[in-house]
């Protein structure tokens, strides 16, 4: 029996009457759990600011700290990604990487609060940021390998409801656990995380090979260099992903703060706001994938990108809390999540058969630039100003993407068939 490749789809299945390949939620749902494990682990981290004001009370050395999370993302995805193409072994490309980072990820977060200094507990998480990083490239790149371009969007819908529940579970079970005793959460998430990456690594089967290589990270950067360089649609991409996470990043360490001093609420407010928004983030992720395969990923990404910056335009407005933002925050959460649901969906479909792993490397690498740009800009912004500058400053982010979304549109309807790569500048 012929051997199937390693990037070709493995979804065959002819079009159904609805114009949409049957999706394999088997296969998605064990993708998924990947997403849950990295989303939980990632949202957990959070709360070392509690744990790392112990022995500072420099909030800029904490920022620095957990925002050298997006150094981490620079440094290693333009070489991880573009390795796991040409990593041929008889497990696959990709998970061989996956499985080498889940053991030190698990270990990194059940460690992490035990530790007795503030440069120790640093040290740590910075091991934590680098395994997190080998394991999240290679992670992505599964998903065009093992999927038909028509399901993406529903492949990521299905990835985002379980990034989304674990981002409530996250934020809510977090802070609960806190309270109990300070290693607690992090003790569950280096269970919970061990648990769904090894369940995803264990699921999911890649087509295998022999000739593991490694050609040296020069060969590696040139390679995402030239991918950066070559392809139009991908470079328009990671210029509207840089916006998005810059965007998402610089609200993520910023709002808890805004309600709590500047709208003087106490922090069970601040509470309700999150699961509003990680409630609309699950409304999004279940319902933008079958609607972003019907209709194209670009143009439902298009509309929602104008109520998620005119919902930030709206937030700087506010100078009292009124308990009907909630409601208004929960809208404004489906159109932000729709995008980010999406997104990710959209570069699949543009980016280089051969070049997938590089590919999504660089959008890795440029979620690390919105880690960064992101809150650097906002704190600035609010230093400089006041907390309401920092709405407006998050939707400046947003509507920078339109004109590359309104571009991307074309690209993706001139991008047919599994075979189709995308056009080289």
């Amino acid at each position: 029996m012929e051997e199937r490749r390693a990037d070709t789809p493995t979804t065959s299945a002819a079009p159904s009457g609805s114009g949409l390949v049957p999706l394999r939620r088997g296969l998605v749902w064990s993708l998924g759990l990947g997403a849950f494990g990295l989303a939980f682990a990632i949202t957990t981290t959070t709360y070392l600011q509690v744990l790392l004001a112990r022995f500072t009370d420099s909030g800029t050395l904490i920022g620095l700290v957990l925002g050298a999370e997006g150094l981490f993302a620079l440094a290693l995805s333009p070489v991880i990604g573009p390795w796991s193409d040409t990593f041929h072994t008889p497990l696959g490309r990709r998970r061989p990487f996956m499985i080498v980072a889940l053991g030190p990820m698990a270990f990194c977060l059940a460690l992490v609060a035990f530790m007795p200094s503030f440069w120790t507990m640093t040290l740590v998480l910075m091991a934590f940021f680098f395994a997190y990083y080998v394991f999240e490239p290679p992670y992505r790149g599964l998903y065009p390998d093992l999927l038909d371009p028509q399901t993406y969007g529903r492949a990521q819908g299905v990835q985002h409801i379980m990034r989304g529940i674990a981002l409530g579970l996250g934020l809510i079970g977090g802070g609960l656990l806190l309270d109990v005793w300070h290693p607690l959460p992090f003790l569950v998430a280096a269970l919970v995380t061990a648990a769904a990456c090894g369940a995803c690594i264990w699921l999911v089967r890649e087509d295998g090979g022999y000739g593991a290589v490694y050609e040296g990270t020069r060969a590696y950067l040139n390679r995402s260099w030239q991918v950066l360089y070559e392809f139009t649609e991908v470079r328009a991409f990671l210029a509207a992903n840089a916006a998005w996470e810059a965007a998402f990043a610089a609200a993520r360490v910023s709002v808890v703060n805004y309600i709590v001093r500047f709208l003087h609420q106490p922090p069970r407010v601040s509470a309700l706001v999150l699961a509003a928004v990680a409630g609309g983030y699950v409304v999004a992720a279940v319902g933008a994938g079958r609607i972003g395969d019907r209709l194209g990923l670009a143009p439902v990404i298009f509309v929602c990108s104008f109520v998620y910056a005119g919902g930030f335009l709206v937030g700087g407005l506010a100078t009292e809390w009124h308990l009907w933002y909630l409601g208004f925050v929960f809208v404004v959460a489906i159109a932000g999540g729709t995008v980010m649901t999406l997104a990710w969906g959209l570069l699949f479909k543009v980016m280089p058969i051969e070049h997938r792993g590089a590919a999504a490397g660089l959008a890795t690498t440029t979620k690390g630039i919105g880690l960064i740009v992101g809150p650097v800009l906002a704190g600035a912004v609010i230093d400089l100003t006041s907390y309401r500058a920092l709405w407006p400053v998050c939707a400046l982010f947003v509507i920078a993407s339109i004109p590359i979304v309104f571009r991307l549109i074309r690209a993706e309807a001139a991008i047919s068939g599994p075979g189709t790569r995308a056009r080289p500048a």
